[in-house]
């Protein structure tokens, strides 16, 4: 029998998952959902991820559930001098697991692990992200997971015009599972 912990496991990301992390990022859904909505071409990952692998405020996670890479989780901007902060976002196969009926569970299982991780491993005091104000099913569960969101701005990326929220979880308000 597997345990939780083994049914789902977040790790390093390596250079053998780049091709996977572009085309998550490129599905419709994942475009629909960032800041970045164009194409990302092949020579824009690599650039993306030779700058971010060797940068020490980053960390770039591959999420696996039942053995299956599924999912990236990135966090950024991390400060351990003086209070402990960092911004985070994920993204998913949403296609994959769309077609085996998994989007819910993963959704929520990546979510947990990655705020295990910010919280336990990096021992973040505060986790800071942003969302799309259209996403209200990420903002909804945002909310139930004690993130407090800040005042909306516009902002113009890809030539569209979107009201990005910034969020934050302070490591007491966290929601444990």
């Amino acid at each position: 029998m597997r345990t939780e912990s083994e049914r789902y496991v977040l790790r390093d990301a390596t250079g053998d998952d780049v091709n996977l992390m572009l085309s998550w990022r490129n599905q419709d859904v994942n475009r629909q959902a960032s800041k970045t909505s164009h194409v990302i071409s092949v020579e824009e990952h690599r650039r993306w991820w030779a700058a971010v692998r060797t940068d020490p405020s980053r960390r770039v996670l591959t999420y696996l559930h039942d053995g299956v890479p599924c999912g990236a989780v990135t966090f950024f901007d991390l400060r351990f001098d003086g209070p402990r902060t960092g911004s985070w976002g994920f993204c998913l196969d949403a296609e994959g697991l769309a077609e085996r009926g998994e989007t819910l569970p993963v959704w929520l299982a990546v979510t947990r692990a990655a705020l295990g991780y910010a919280f336990d491993v990096l021992t973040l005091d505060r986790l800071d992200g942003e969302v799309l104000a259209h996403n209200t099913v990420v903002r909804q569960m945002n909310r139930r997971l004690r993130f407090v969101e800040g005042v909306g701005r516009t902002e113009v990326h890809d030539g569209r015009e979107i009201t990005v929220i910034p969020i934050s979880l302070e490591r007491g308000n966290r929601r444990r599972h």
